[in-house]
């Protein structure tokens, strides 16, 4: 038997502008059909919530640049899942609670947001991934996040 890819929450960020850097919040609560509660990028769309993977983040750091979490405008930084290898219409839990879905992989920068300007290069637009919130709850730094594989797991 195969086992289903894990990981878990470093960070948990919000922000209370769209394109700026989050700050690490360490709980909040992801709503249904929303996001994560009081930040700027919730909403009734497809990107409701962002996420970008610590791994990310280091290449950027072995390239020179100081960023940590947050830094990139994700609402969740995740350790040790290739969530590049997660095709649009993947399910995954976080906290054993939350329920969510991936609508999109990486994004189009038309211009040159905050978060470059701030940072020096972006990483999102490659590497980040956008999901909706199906079923909410809290989530929390440390919690794990679990990729369903198959029917039984949706549950």
């Amino acid at each position: 038997m195969r086992m289903n890819p894990r990981g878990k929450v470093v960070s948990v960020n919000i922000s209370p502008e769209k394109g700026t850097r989050k700050t690490n919040v360490i709980q909040s609560c992801l709503l249904p059909e929303f996001g994560l509660k009081e930040d700027a990028h919730a909403g009734k769309w497809h990107r409701q919530v962002s996420l970008l993977a610590m791994e990310s983040i280091f290449k950027m750091v072995r390239l020179g640049l100081k960023v940590g979490p947050g830094d990139f405008a994700e609402n969740i930084t995740t350790q040790g899942l290739d969530l590049l290898k997660l095709p649009v219409g993947t399910k995954f839990r976080i906290g054993g609670i939350s329920l969510l879905e991936v609508t999109q992989i990486g994004k189009v920068c038309h211009t040159r947001c905050a978060i470059y300007y701030q940072a020096g290069d972006c990483v999102m637009p490659k590497e980040g991934i956008f999901a909706k919130v199906l079923e909410g709850g809290e989530i929390r730094v440390g919690d794990e996040i679990h990729v369903l594989g198959g029917d039984s797991d949706h549950q």
